[in-house]
């Protein structure tokens, strides 16, 4: 689970609301019209924008952003060195009986091919193709909430216009124009609530995840080829540390020597 996203959306959420609580009843910026308008508003142009499974995989995307858990690189590095060693030493056909142990399924399909004998060109692109899809796949995860941002505060808007066109035809009505001036601000606090501190950051996340992922199977991609090259250990080793930045290198070389 991801503390910091929870952490994020609690502290959020509870700053809000002591600041309204402490200048005023909480009662007042309740409005279910202008929250029919903003969220109502969002999602049918998120509708309009992606087709309909990507909207009924939502639940799934925003789990994701609180319990999707990133492998260590430096963990995968010594796992992919490991292997090395074991084809340095006893021959890459040795890797097929250590594949039943894997359970990343894209380093057992690496390998495999590799132990297959299969040109490394094609490895490299099978591989690829794969890396790219995943991309895409958390690219469309992204958008949607990156869209549901950047309408929610235009929604925020016309129900601002809604509310002072209300006020506007009643004001021979002075009791009239306090309801309708409430309408139009909360309305815009709603749209600038969801968009910044819900819609925004899961995208945020969402692509901080998808970087990750890709890191690792970048990772994967570049140790497989050097293990099919039959490059040393440490080459290999070397070649893969150069993904991570400085300050972890030395980790994911002690790592590698414990493994």
């Amino acid at each position: 689970m991801d503390i910091a996203t929870i952490i994020g959306l609690i502290s959020g959420t509870a700053l809000l609301l002591w600041a309204i609580m402490g200048k005023s009843e909480l009662g007042a910026f309740i409005d279910p019209g202008s929250a029919a308008i903003v969220l109502g508003g969002s999602v049918s142009a998120a509708l309009v924008s992606f087709p309909m499974q990507n909207l009924l995989g939502v639940a799934k995307v925003i789990g994701n952003c609180f319990f999707s858990k990133s492998r260590d690189p430096g963990c995968l590095i010594a796992e992919m060195v490991k292997y090395a060693e074991v084809a340095r030493r006893d021959g890459i056909l040795a890797l097929e009986n250590v594949t039943g142990d894997i359970h990343d399924p894209f380093i057992v399909s690496g390998i495999q091919m590799a132990v297959d004998g299969t040109d490394p060109d094609l490895i490299e692109a099978v591989m690829t193709n794969d890396l790219e899809t995943v991309e895409a796949r958390h690219s469309e995860g992204k958008a949607l909430f990156d869209t549901i941002g950047k309408f929610a505060p235009a929604f925020g808007m016309i129900g601002t216009l809604v509310g002072l066109v209300i006020m506007l035809g009643k004001m021979n009505d002075p009791s009239a124009i306090g309801p309708g001036m409430a309408m139009a601000l909360i309305t815009t606090l709603y749209g600038a609530v969801l968009a910044n501190l819900f819609a925004l950051p899961m995208a945020a996340k969402l692509g901080l995840r998808s970087r990750e992922e890709i890191l690792l199977k970048m990772i994967v991609i570049k140790g497989v080829m050097a293990i099919q090259s039959g490059d040393n250990p440490r080459i290999v080793e070397q070649k893969l540390k150069t993904f991570l930045p400085n300050r972890l290198r030395a980790s994911a070389t002690v790592e590698a020597r414990a493994a």
